[in-house]
C-alpha cells in the first residue's frame, strides 16, 4: 500500500543526475551535488528539496575540506529527512570506487 506523499520532480531529476555519470565540462562537474537533503513538505504530500541543503562538487576542497562531516551537519536536530551521498573511496591502491547511497533519517526524541 502506498503512503500517498508524492515525490518532486526536481528530487527525481537530482537522483537521476547524482546517478547517471555522464562526460561532463568541468563547469558542469563542479556544479554537480555530492549530497543533498530531502524532506516531506509542510502539508506532509511530497518529498521536497529544501534551499541551501546540498554539498556541491566544486565546493569540495574549496570551502569544504570535509564533506561527510559538512554533510552530517546539514541533517536536522529534531526532524526526519532523506538525503543521497555521493561517496568515493579508495578500494585498493590502485583503485577507486564511488557509491551513490541513500539515507533515511529520523531524530529520536527522548
Amino acid at each position: 500500500m502506498a503512503s500517498g506523499v508524492q515525490v518532486a520532480d526536481e528530487v527525481c531529476r537530482i537522483f537521476h543526475d547524482m546517478k547517471v555519470r555522464k562526460c561532463s565540462t568541468p563547469e558542469e562537474i563542479r556544479k554537480r551535488k555530492k549530497a543533498v537533503v530531502f524532506f516531506v513538505s509542510a502539508d506532509k504530500n511530497c518529498i521536497i528539496v529544501e534551499e541551501g541543503k546540498e554539498i556541491l562538487i566544486g565546493d569540495v576542497g574549496v570551502t569544504i575540506t570535509d564533506p561527510f562531516k559538512h554533510f552530517v551537519g546539514l541533517l536536522p536536530e529534531k526532524d526526519c529527512c532523506y538525503a543521497l551521498y555521493d561517496a568515493s573511496f579508495e578500494k585498493t591502491k590502485e583503485s577507486r570506487k564511488e557509491k551513490l547511497i541513500f539515507f533515511g533519517f529520523c531524530f529520536l526524541f527522548f
